[in-house]
């Protein structure tokens, strides 16, 4: 069955980008005229998802509730306003009863991405996990956590390496199956990265779907202004 659900992580304090992100949230923030978060949501409505939960912090709830009102009026999205920080995992446990049984994507609140998200899932069904990755290509994987792949299953993460055995990283983007909440600790601070990806790969349940399309990390100063240069010419 084609999922219909997606949830963006968007309640990042993003201290990198201070101080311009203690006045926007980061989603929030502009790349060629139109909100980072605009990219996400119209990748996963124009490919077929209908229903898109955003996380927020609730201090951050009357922007998006203006973000909402100015460019998707009728879209069906909801935010789940997190009391106190989560992390990238804690906060799915309010989505718990609206996810039910389907299977969903799950992406980071920050990155640009060009992906064909049936491919995606398609992938995930040929696979023995409960979770895939997508993969991004990019130049410099030395800066990042470089995913180490066997026939399509991650075996592991080298943080930041000096010789990358692959160019492949994470791209923030994920696809989970709805038997992901049993590895989930509840409404306390969690995080993908570090309490649930290392659980699965040694069970042999995180996949890893490489892709070639555009994606750039909006996380600094210097990569959002290379998303400015790179996005820009849309």
């Amino acid at each position: 069955m084609k999922p219909s659900k997606a949830v963006i992580l968007a309640g990042g304090k993003a201290t990198r980008l201070y101080p311009i992100t203690q006045e926007i949230p980061k989603p929030l923030l502009p790349i060629a005229k139109k909100p980072i978060i605009n990219y996400l949501v119209d990748l996963f409505f124009n490919q077929g998802i209908t229903d898109i939960a955003v996380l927020i912090n609730k201090d951050n709830k009357q922007d998006f509730d203006w973000w909402k009102k100015r460019y998707y009026p009728e879209g069906k999205i909801i935010f789940i306003e997190e009391k106190e920080a989560l992390g990238t995992f804690g906060g799915l446990h309010y989505l718990k009863d609206w996810i039910g049984d389907d299977h969903f994507f799950f992406t980071n609140g920050d990155e640009l991405k060009e992906i064909d998200l049936d491919k995606m899932q398609n992938f995930h069904f040929e696979k023995p996990g409960i979770a895939t990755i997508a993969l991004v290509d990019v130049p410099n994987p030395q800066d990042y956590g470089v995913a180490i792949c066997e026939e399509g299953m991650i075996k592991g993460f080298l943080e930041k390496p000096k010789n990358p055995p692959s160019n492949y990283i994470s791209s923030g983007l994920y696809f989970f199956s709805p038997e992901i909440f049993k590895y989930h600790p509840g409404p306390k601070f969690s995080m993908v990265e570090k309490d649930l990806f290392p659980k699965l790969t040694e069970e042999n349940k995180l996949a890893g779907f490489k892709f070639q399309g555009k994606w750039t990390d909006c996380g600094t100063w210097e990569r959002y202004e290379k998303a400015l240069k790179d996005w820009g010419k849309n």
